[in-house]
């Protein structure tokens, strides 16, 4: 027998509220997070515009020193969604349980330093177009940061999690992409059900709104131009909506065994009782035309979760407000749950955060279970056009009280992975 595994912890820092109260305050209300671009000058770029975290400091939520306070974005804003989420779990902050606990994360990669770039390019020039490249060597051996680089691996989230609270179980980290934090949940929610841990501290973060990210994106005509009006640049599923919003943040949950929560006597958020990932193997970019991989992992999850269609109430959608995307999840949404497709509320919280890419299947679960939990569907903000490829019901403008048996979260990444996850109403 497969061993339950349940959420009993949820922390969030996100470009609409940090904290779980403040963040599902944001979405509930619609708000959006989306402005101009105020860490760097946008002037010479063709998207100016970014959902940046705001007055983030992580003396606020954790303990600090020397060494943390230098740490990039990314890692901070783990390290404050995880004190979050264990605080909000009634686990004890340090404690011998921690010697069995895991952590599993989907975390990207650290920002790129480009002032140290700089600095090494403009010691190593000829006094013309050309750059001395044996002089830029020796100029990098005197000023390039090995640790600080090193420092920017995606695994060090987790690493520094693991240090914060003694985590001696498996640690791990995976970068599928958009889908990565998503797909971290679930092989957080395998460790557990297999009895490798009981406790896994899983979710993701990353920090993409830096310069070489804008121009990334923009280089493959993926990012929303809209930078007349930015909170409304975002717009899935809308009929005029032009390409994703880069954003940034964290999500962090605590998922448990459910005996080892209900001995505890821990508040329980919700089961997770269904998990499916696939690939398209079709293209690095782009989905495959007929959505087979979407489709594919929409149906395992619901398979393993062993609920009809008619079961699920919710799901909050990958939604990215690209004309590609938009059209095959509802693709993929009709082919998994045929005409009841067209009675399910379909929502993307992206629409206010953005996109925070590895970070954002961790923080769409955590909007999810909220929905469950409260029986209110945040919805998709500034969709106003229909279009006939995108026929459903998305949820638009204005957040709906229905009641919330069970819910799925979609996560669609870059090189074809497609995860989706299947929470329920706890019910012992």
């Amino acid at each position: 027998m497969k061993r339950r595994v349940v959420i009993t912890g949820l922390g969030a820092v996100t470009p609409i509220g940090i904290g779980v109260d403040k963040y599902w305050e944001g979405l509930v209300n619609g708000t959006c997070g989306i402005s101009t671009i105020s860490r760097y000058d946008v002037s010479s770029f063709a998207t100016k515009i970014a959902a940046e975290v705001k007055n983030f400091n992580l003396g606020d939520y954790s303990e600090t020193n020397a060494e943390t306070s230098q740490l990039d974005r990314r890692i901070q804003y783990t390290m404050a969604a995880a004190e979050m989420a264990i605080e909000n779990s009634g686990l004890a902050l340090k404690g011998d349980h921690w010697i069995d606990t895991g952590v599993y994360l989907g975390a990207g990669e650290g920002t790129a330093n480009l002032d140290e770039f700089a600095d090494m390019a403009c010691r190593s020039g000829n006094g013309d177009p050309t750059v001395d490249l044996p002089k830029f060597v020796l100029n990098t051996l005197d000023i390039y940061d090995g640790a600080a680089a090193f420092l920017k691996e995606s695994n060090m989230p987790a690493a520094f999690i693991a240090m914060r609270y003694g985590a001696m179980g498996p640690v791990s980290n995976c970068l599928t992409a958009c889908a990565a934090s998503s797909q971290a949940i679930g092989e957080a929610y395998r460790v557990i059900q297999r009895g490798d841990a009981d406790v896994m501290i899983t979710g993701g973060a990353h920090a993409m709104t830096g310069p070489l990210d804008l121009i990334g994106f923009s280089q493959l005509s993926a990012l929303s131009q809209n930078n007349q009006d930015p909170s409304t640049a975002c717009r899935p599923f809308d009929a005029k909506r032009d390409g994703f919003v880069l954003g940034e943040g964290a999500g962090i949950i605590v998922a448990e065994e459910l005996s080892h929560a209900i001995r505890r006597k821990a508040r329980i958020y919700a089961e997770i009782i269904g998990y499916g990932q696939s690939n398209d193997a079709y293209r690095v970019t782009d989905m495959h035309p007929e959505a087979r991989g979407a489709i594919r992992a929409i149906t395992a999850a619901l398979d393993e979760a062993r609920v009809a269609p008619e079961s699920i109430n919710y799901i909050n959608a990958h939604g990215t407000s690209t004309v590609e995307n938009d059209k095959n999840e509802t693709m993929a949404i009709k082919a998994a749950f045929g005409d009841y497709a067209y009675r399910l509320n379909i929502s993307s919280t992206k629409s206010m955060t953005g996109h925070l890419i590895a970070a954002a299947g961790a923080a769409e679960l955590i909007a999810t279970t909220l929905a469950l939990q409260s029986d209110v569907i945040p919805p998709t903000i500034n969709y106003c056009n229909p279009d006939p490829n995108c026929d459903l019901d998305y949820v638009p403008n204005e957040a709906r009280e229905r009641r919330i048996r069970a819910a799925i979260s979609n996560s669609f990444g870059f090189g074809g992975q497609n995860v989706s996850l299947v929470v329920a109403r706890p019910e012992f």
